[in-house]
């Protein structure tokens, strides 16, 4: 098969940056008096997620910093639910392979799957959270407010959700994800709102991020307003989500996927490709088919989102972790996010074989797109008919530009990606 020519583009996002994002947490920080809700002495649970946040070691140093200057002593305790393979280690692990390390935060890791149940919602919902961030004296969720994969609702990622289930360690996560649309839209936030009323939340730091990935500001919140500013700042990560620059898509072509990019391995609300029933994001790209072609180094063999890929390659499959990749999956609540599709030898039988799928369209002419995951979407490959595309929308082209002429696809011997 002649595979389309492609074209390097640059996707143009004016959005804003935090320039000093640790003397902007420093400030805020002292603003929302943290010296009044810290006593000297007091042990503070800090958490760290397994998203691969912008700046998240300097935003964890700098918590960090600031609890010792008011005399608390603070440590990281991990708050990802079951991800590292539901093992105190296997978090750690996940943490250290994003920078996140005793010596690049400044404080020790205090990591354990024990949970207590701290409660109970109506209908008998019991709320499991850590015993590490019980036996703390406080605690402080740090996490990024964002668009979640799985559905749409008032409150998706951020501090409510860190609090539920990413320190629900494996048993609270999965709680919520088994009630599946009702864990998601009615339990999360309730038993956010119960962790908060039942232990001691000194404060919280919300991130949210540009289109470039960058760190777009930063909010200090106490905890009784958390629930009130989580909607308005998931409003304005929905409008900086990165997004493709066509709507209609024969092919996406994603070169790697990963718990460090997404909670499915790519972000759904990029691609479209939701795996819950009557979940949908309508400014998400229509697309037809995905072809995966690599897992990050970060995923440490973690696969979930695989299965919302239909095809990938022999490399992709042969770094799986199945056990991280099930236990994750299926804590979740869904076995399709595991599922493994057809992998082919290389990147240019699998892109082949995507666009063979994708219905009756010449090879030559297919709208295909290429990224590099969906975390980074300002550099992208767009093939020869959209770039006839964007040269008849001048609206368009005030959004993306063509750096490179169109050339045909560069692979290695082996017929993997050189390029």
């Amino acid at each position: 098969m002649q595979l389309p020519r492609m074209a390097k583009a640059r996707q143009i996002f004016n959005q804003p940056t935090v320039e000093d994002v640790s003397g902007e947490i420093r400030a805020q920080l002292k603003e929302k008096k943290l010296s009044e809700r810290v006593k000297p002495g007091q042990r503070i649970a800090v958490t760290a997620g397994s998203r691969g946040i912008a700046n998240i070691a300097l935003i964890l140093r700098t918590v960090v910093e600031e609890l010792k200057a008011v005399g608390a002593e603070p440590f990281i305790v991990p708050a990802m639910g079951s991800h590292g393979g539901s093992t105190p280690e296997g978090q750690v692990e996940l943490l250290n392979g994003m920078g996140i390390t005793e010596e690049s935060v400044g404080a020790p890791f205090v990591s354990s799957m024990e949970v207590r149940m701290i409660g109970e919602l109506d209908g008998g919902v019991e709320i499991f959270l850590s015993k590490t961030a019980i036996d703390a004296d406080g605690i402080f969720p740090v996490g990024r407010i964002k668009p979640h994969t799985d559905f749409k609702g008032e409150i998706e990622s951020g501090l409510l959700k860190m609090l539920a289930i990413g320190l629900g360690n494996q048993k609270g996560a999965e709680m919520i994800h088994w009630h599946r649309y009702d864990g998601y839209h009615r339990i999360l936030p309730e038993a956010g709102k119960l962790i908060i009323e039942k232990t001691n939340v000194v404060m919280g730091l919300a991130v949210i991020e540009n289109a470039y990935h960058g760190t777009a500001s930063v909010h200090v919140l106490h905890p009784d307003k958390f629930y009130a500013r989580e909607k308005e700042l998931l409003e304005t990560a929905k409008e900086m989500l990165p997004r493709l620059p066509f709507k209609d898509v024969d092919v996406l072509v994603v070169d790697e996927i990963g718990k460090n990019i997404s909670g499915v391995g790519m972000d759904t609300n990029v691609t479209g490709k939701f795996w819950m029933e009557n979940e949908h994001d309508p400014r998400a790209s229509r697309v037809k088919k995905i072809a995966v072609l690599d897992l990050t180094h970060e995923t440490h063999g973690n696969a979930i989102g695989l299965g919302l890929a239909d095809v990938t390659t022999r490399r992709a499959f042969d770094k799986i972790d199945h056990h991280q990749t099930y236990v994750n999956c299926l804590t979740q609540g869904s076995g399709e996010t595991g599922k493994i599709p057809p992998f082919l030898p290389n990147d240019r039988d699998a892109i082949a074989t995507a666009i063979r799928i994708s219905g009756p369209v010449n090879p030559r002419d297919a709208r295909v797109i290429r990224v590099k995951n969906t975390q980074e979407l300002e550099t992208v490959y767009i093939s020869e008919a959209l770039v006839k595309e964007l040269e008849n929308n001048p609206k368009l082209q005030t959004r993306l530009e063509v750096l490179e002429e169109l050339r045909e696809p560069q692979f290695d011997v082996l017929g993997y990606l050189t390029r």
